[in-house]
């Protein structure tokens, strides 16, 4: 018989102490070895590489215990058990992102919980610029520290957990820089908030469901809002009828980030993430960029905003999986490409100019397709009678890159 059994720091159960007591042999890391201390006599299994631990739990006549941290169903053990197809029993812990909400007094029915612990951490990274309320798992190389160097110039603070339920348990609130700055002990959970999430924090405030909702929960439904959901002043606005097929091609989705490059309004931005996307949005212009904070505001959209003039305003961001580009030209589309993120969407309102974008997306190796978007919207006349009323023809063009293990670009 095979027990899982979740430490989190206290005592252990009558349950959990009785399959203890009964093993013959227990396997667990180093630090759960330690703090349970198996009886003499029992063989023990050090699990550093996982497989050669499970052949040993697989392998074993008679009880074996397994030690995992918190719930070992949370991002833990058990799915690997499953996976040889051994059957087990588990008796949880309060998990490490529960303990980590617990301590900071916050409630997490509306957080997002993404690991980065052996993983490419730009999914988890994304969602923390994109969700108010994210906990992460942290790992080797994808600590506090990297995830807050990488979280630079974003809109957030940092909770770090260190050794939750153990001696030198710690909680240090800091910005993403700071975070970066020193070294961490380990384990430990690190909690991203935005700064006035904690403000939200009332009965009844939460929207009483979890992942993956969208991080404008309550917002206007459904996408390709009409204009005048946005503030245009003097600023071009992609259509709706524009802005839904370049959504489409776009695929914004939790875990990804998104740049809208000559933002305008930053409509096509805002409306990625409604889907769960992080957004950058780069405009050259310094009153448009704040008509998009204010729109970001009214939407509560929680994108980044870049003032400044690509290309150069677009070094040093972290990498793109998908880009639109709503102004600047075929350069800037160039520029873009040169950068080898997934999927690139160009709106083209000049003639002249959509042959130079395809031309320079297919130059960059990219399979190229596109459409004329001509819509006629109803106009009501006198009467109770209505009208086509046509708007101004747009280029749509959609790039996609073939597979690629990397884009060489930063998390």
């Amino acid at each position: 018989m095979i027990t899982v059994i979740g430490l989190d720091g206290s005592p252990l159960t009558a349950a959990a102490a009785a399959a203890l007591a009964r093993a013959s042999l227990v396997a667990g890391g180093r630090r759960h070895l330690g703090a349970v201390r198996p009886p003499d006599g029992v063989r023990t299994v050090p699990i550093g590489d996982l497989r050669p631990a499970l052949d040993a739990v697989a392998g074993h006549d008679g009880d074996a215990v397994v030690l995992a941290s918190g719930d070992p169903g949370f991002f833990g053990i058990v799915r690997a058990l499953r996976a040889r197809g051994l059957a087990f029993t588990v008796i949880p812990a309060v998990s490490s992102v529960a303990l980590a909400f617990a301590r900071a007094g916050l409630g997490w029915d509306d957080a997002v919980v993404v690991s980065a612990h052996g993983r490419d951490p730009r999914r988890a990274l994304n969602v923390c610029r994109a969700y108010p309320k994210v906990a992460v798992l942290t790992g080797p190389g994808a600590g506090p520290a990297e995830i807050g160097a990488a979280l630079a110039g974003w809109d957030r603070r940092l909770l770090v957990c260190e050794r939750l339920g153990e001696p030198g348990e710690r909680l240090t609130e800091c910005e993403p820089e700071q975070a970066a700055s020193r070294d961490w002990a380990d384990p430990n959970v690190l909690l991203v908030l935005a700064p006035d999430d904690a403000a939200s924090e009332e009965p009844g405030a939460g929207p009483g469901w979890m992942w993956p909702r969208p991080p404008a929960a309550g917002a206007a439904p459904g996408w390709a809002l009409a204009e005048d959901r946005f503030d245009s002043r003097d600023a071009v606005i992609t259509k709706a009828e524009v802005r839904a097929l370049a959504l489409a091609r776009l695929a914004p989705g939790p875990g990804t980030l998104i740049w809208d490059v000559g933002a305008g309004t930053g409509s096509v931005g805002i409306e990625c993430t409604r889907f769960g996307a992080a957004v950058i949005a780069v405009e050259r212009d310094e009153r448009r960029c704040a008509l998009i904070r204010e729109n970001a505001r009214r939407h509560r959209a929680g994108l980044r905003v870049v003032c400044g003039e690509a290309p150069g305003a677009l070094a040093g961001l972290p990498g793109p999986d998908a880009v639109f580009v709503g102004g600047g030209g075929p350069g800037v589309v160039a520029d873009v490409a040169k950068l080898n993120p997934d999927r690139i969407v160009v709106a083209v309102a000049a003639v002249e100019r959509t042959g130079q974008a395809h031309a320079a997306l297919s130059e960059a190796g990219y399979a190229v397709a596109g459409s004329l978007i001509q819509a006629a919207r109803l106009a009501p006349l006198p009467g109770d009678a209505h009208r086509l009323a046509g708007a101004n023809p747009v280029f749509l063009l959609w790039a996609t890159a073939p597979a690629r293990s990397s884009r060489g670009a930063a998390p």
